[in-house]
């Protein structure tokens, strides 16, 4: 080959130096030195790009080309050099040839972007794309002998950017808002049936338990059904699951099914090839050890399995199980609000069958209490009527309490109805106010009503309204101590507007969001009663809506609130009902006024003695002083009556405040508390008297309305002497009150030095935490208590006494002291004493040191003697915490347990550390 020969490849990289070496004069171009001057300048054109180029010359199409485009033909170079091009690219000829014979007959350029062919350059039937320009190529004369292609591969973009749309629609699906786990399986495989180049099939798998159950499949036709098991049992998952790659990937890992062929000939692919590879993919959860099942995909025959595809299907699985979690969260949601939903609907029945269920004693007690009443033939004794007339007030307020239940479980069944009616609604709302004027008046406020005539009729159920006018009108007598209460009624072109403003204590701004909720009452509020259930203006607001308007509230601290219901006139202009009105009109609010009159009832603040003609005839508590607490005053005086009937003397008062200035003023034998009060509750009062040092032994006996262990376990840890439930019986009262009262004095009696010349009724105060040492003296009494609950080895028998010290690090010397005074009175071995008292010290220190945040800054000990056996327990009030090391002695426990049989119990309330000690068997 000669040097110009040479020179016309030089430069073109290794494509330019195998043109160089390839015997021309043997292909249709003939020798280099033959080539016309226009062959020569196209070919120099292609070598010296960088961009893929190919140059097809003549008749026979032969190719020349650069290393650019050597490497988009793979293994078809260098064999493709100087042959025809319709023998390199047999397979993609079809798409090819119409561009390349245009560009020749027209000598018009093309230009084709993401021209999808058919390439076996790697091995099997690529699918490739290509962005292609076809331009003619012309000889030294100007004919069109041949075409410049120039092309750049675009597979890796078109197919990244299709399976990026499948990525990004199964994302759509991973919002929840599928109705079910199926479901949400459905639209996956549907989605995925969309993209079939990239998963040419797919089967998705749900663990449940031990078993895979397939959820939905995609690819195939019906003969191929059974190719896929339905369900797998991973304990014995069988060989079709095992040739599926599922119980691996079930386990957490991935695997390659190399022979899909011969279990599921499915041909896919732009050229439908058999699939020939499967990826078993484990669905992530939450537990990384336990996926959350297992995605199947089929391989496309067209696409090598590399690391994109690979990384393609793992974002795949992690996309299914992002959708297919939330729709298991979604659907948990949702049986839980349905759960909810049933339970309320059940909690509704309830109340509603409830009601109707009392609805029918009530009117067995009301009836044959108001005969009674009216009986002129058999007129009641005074004392009777009063026993009565309390008993038909209570049944009444059960009965409107019943009554507000019902209507309040139907609005939230919605099962109530508005019976509405055409009525003079400034009238009635007048009638209404108007029934509470006694009652506000005697309060000491000012009733205002102003509710003029409006220009025509209203349309709403009378019955509704009355509940609304009262619970409001109730409300603001409750709250409201000192000013006026004003209803106002008026109305402009778009509503009706019933107005109720007081000045009484305001609600804060936390409050008022939560104001209409049930059951919601502010926290701390000052009221006249504590009483109540909590719906009254949850029953307005839902009773305004079910008339067609809506209330609102606007209310300040200190100045007052203001509650304004608004009826639209197109609610108030509805088809009235024809026919006679309802029954028992009126009597919500009478019956509001009832138990508001209650309220207002306050004790004269004397005390009321016995009727000396009635209770025991010698009686060694005769004469007993006893404090009421109780916001009723139905119940103050029964409770009034019943005890003086015991022949003791009785004051009572409202509230827990007037109860502590009354204790002040003049202390009393025992305190007799209700629980729920306004200003100050029972149980704040029991605080109060158990801080003072003056009232500390005080016999304190709590009644409540509040049932079950709870409630009495909190009374009786605050110091409460007894807990008693409404209702309870006479008798078992009058009882608990005598022991109290007994208990008290007998205490006393065996502690004579401690008891205040002032106080000496009540028993003797325990230690505090500035208590001197001389003022450390036992709760309980020192000698035999016989009435003391038998232990099971009859510890107490002998002996049981209890000492209070405060929390701080002398007590463990007071304590012993203590200690040895009174086991010394037994005659106990003195060895056993040492040891006792070493052991005890070492739990009196432990209980100073470890107890953090007590709930009361004392530790309490108490010693049990029987017949042999010595038990000493020791209790501290705060949460047990570990000492530092630097802190730790380590010989306490130790110690404890050289001594004696030692036991811990610890609790949220405290610890206690028992020491127990065979008297005759001394270490």
């Amino acid at each position: 080959m000669t040097r110009p020969s040479i020179d016309l490849f030089s430069g073109g990289g290794d494509t330019g130096r195998l043109m160089a070496e390839l015997d021309w004069a043997r292909t249709p171009l003939g020798p280099v030195s033959g080539w016309p001057q226009s062959l020569r300048a196209a070919v120099r054109l292609v070598l010296s790009s960088r961009y893929p180029m190919l140059l097809l010359w003549g008749d026979d199409f032969s190719q020349l080309y650069n290393d650019a485009y050597s490497t988009l033909i793979g293994d078809k170079h260098p064999a493709a050099l100087g042959n025809d091009v319709r023998v390199t690219l047999a397979e993609g000829w079809d798409v090819l040839a119409p561009l390349i014979e245009q560009a020749m007959a027209t000598g018009v350029a093309s230009w084709v972007p993401a021209l999808q062919l058919l390439l076996e350059r790697a091995g099997y039937r690529e699918e490739a794309y290509f962005s292609v320009s076809h331009a003619p190529a012309r000889d030294d004369e100007g004919r069109t002998v041949g075409v410049f292609t120039v092309c750049s591969e675009v597979t890796e973009q078109v197919v990244g950017e299709r399976r990026l749309r499948l990525l990004r629609d199964l994302s759509v699906l991973g919002d929840g808002r599928t109705v079910d786990v199926d479901a949400t399986g459905a639209r996956l495989i549907d989605t995925i049936d969309s993209h079939p180049l990239d998963v040419p099939f797919a089967a998705i798998y749900l663990r449940d338990g031990t078993v895979l159950r397939r959820l939905a499949r995609t690819g195939g036709d019906q003969g191929h059904e059974g190719a896929l098991p339905d369900t797998v049992e991973l304990a014995d998952p069988g060989p079709v699951a095992y040739a599926w790659g599922l119980p691996d990937a079930a386990e957490g890992r991935p695997t390659q099914v190399t022979d899909v062929a011969e279990r599921l000939p499915l041909p896919a692919g732009p050229w439908g090839d058999l699939v020939r590879t499967a990826l078993a993919l484990p669905l992530p959860s939450g537990d990384e050890d336990q996926p959350l099942g297992v995605l199947l995909a089929g391989v496309s025959p067209s696409r090598g399995l590399d690391e994109a595809y690979r990384s393609f299907n793992q974002l795949l699985a992690q996309q299914i199980s992002v959708a297919l979690r939330n729709a298991q969260e979604y659907e948990e949601e949702r049986r839980r609000v349905e759960a909810l939903a049933e339970l309320d609907r059940v909690k509704t029945d309830f109340f509603a069958n409830v009601s109707h269920e009392f609805r029918t004693p009530l009117t067995l007690m009301l009836g044959p209490l108001a005969d009674a009443l009216t009986d002129a033939t058999a007129p009641l004794a005074p004392v009777q009527r009063e026993r009565v007339e309390t008993a038909w007030r209570n049944a009444t307020r059960l009965l409107t309490l019943v009554n507000s239940l019902l209507t309040f479980s139907s609005l939230e069944a919605g099962r109530a109805r508005s019976e509405a009616r055409a009525v003079d609604l400034s009238a009635l709302t007048t009638e209404l106010a108007g029934v509470f004027r006694a009652a506000v008046e005697r309060a000491g406020l000012t009733l205002e009503v102003a509710c003029p005539p409006l220009p025509r009729p209203v349309t709403i159920d009378p019955v509704n309204w009355e509940r609304i006018v009262t619970n409001l009108l109730s409300n603001a007598l409750k709250y409201t101590f000192i000013g006026r209460i004003r209803v106002t009624l008026d109305t402009d072109d778009e509503e009706v507007r019933l107005t109720v403003a007081d000045t009484g204590i305001g609600i804060g701004d936390q409050d008022l969001p939560k104001l209409f909720e049930r059951f919601h009452r502010v926290r701390g509020a000052r009221s006249r009663s504590h009483e109540g259930t909590g719906i009254g203006l949850a029953l307005v607001h839902e009773l305004a809506r079910l008339e067609g308007g809506e209330v609102r509230v606007a209310s300040r601290v200190g100045v007052g609130s203001t509650f304004t219901v608004a009826l639209p006139w197109s609610a108030a202009r509805r088809t009235a009902l024809i026919g006679p009105p309802v029954d028992g009109r009126g009597d919500a609010a009478r019956a509001a006024v009832e138990e508001a009159m209650g309220w207002l009832a306050e004790p004269d603040g004397s005390v009321t003695e016995p009727d000396r003609t009635i209770g025991p005839a010698v009686d060694e508590l005769a004469g007993s002083r006893i404090l009421v607490a109780d916001d009723n005053s139905d119940m103050r005086a029964y409770l009034t009556r019943l005890l003086t009937g015991q022949g003791w003397r009785v004051r009572a008062v409202t509230d827990g405040r007037q109860a502590l200035d009354e204790i002040h003023r003049e202390r009393p034998d025992l305190v007799l508390t209700d629980v729920m009060m306004p200003v100050m509750d029972g149980f704040d009062l029991l605080r109060r008297l158990r801080a003072d040092p003056a009232t500390r032994a005080l016999p304190v006996l709590v009644l409540s309305a509040r049932a079950g262990g709870d409630a009495s376990v909190e009374g009786l840890s605050l110091g409460a002497d007894d807990y008693l439930v409404k209702p309870f019986a006479a008798t078992e009262l009058i009882a608990r009150i005598r022991a109290a009262i007994r208990r008290a004095r007998d205490r006393i009696a065996a502690n004579p030095a401690t008891v205040d010349a002032a106080s000496a009724t009540t028993r003797p105060a325990e230690v505090t935490a500035t208590a001197p040492a001389s003022a450390v003296e036992p709760v309980g009494d020192t000698s035999v208590v016989p009435a003391a609950p038998a232990d099971r080895n009859g510890l107490g028998d002998v002996l049981d006494v209890r000492w209070a010290y405060p929390s701080a690090p002398t007590s463990a010397a007071m304590m012993r002291r203590d200690v040895r005074r009174t086991l010394g009175d037994l005659d106990v071995d003195p060895d056993v004493l040492e040891d006792l008292l070493l052991a005890a010290s070492e739990a009196m220190n432990n209980a100073v040191e470890h107890a953090q945040r007590p709930s009361r800054p004392e530790v309490r000990v108490r010693v049990q003697v029987g017949v042999g056996l010595v038990r000493i327990s020791v209790r501290d009030f705060g949460t047990w915490r570990d000492r530092r090391p630097a802190m730790d002695r380590g010989r306490g426990a130790l110690l404890m347990n050289a001594y004696g049989d030692v036991r811990l119990v610890s609790t949220l309330e405290g610890t206690t550390v028992t020491i127990e000690r065979r008297l005759a068997d001394p270490a």
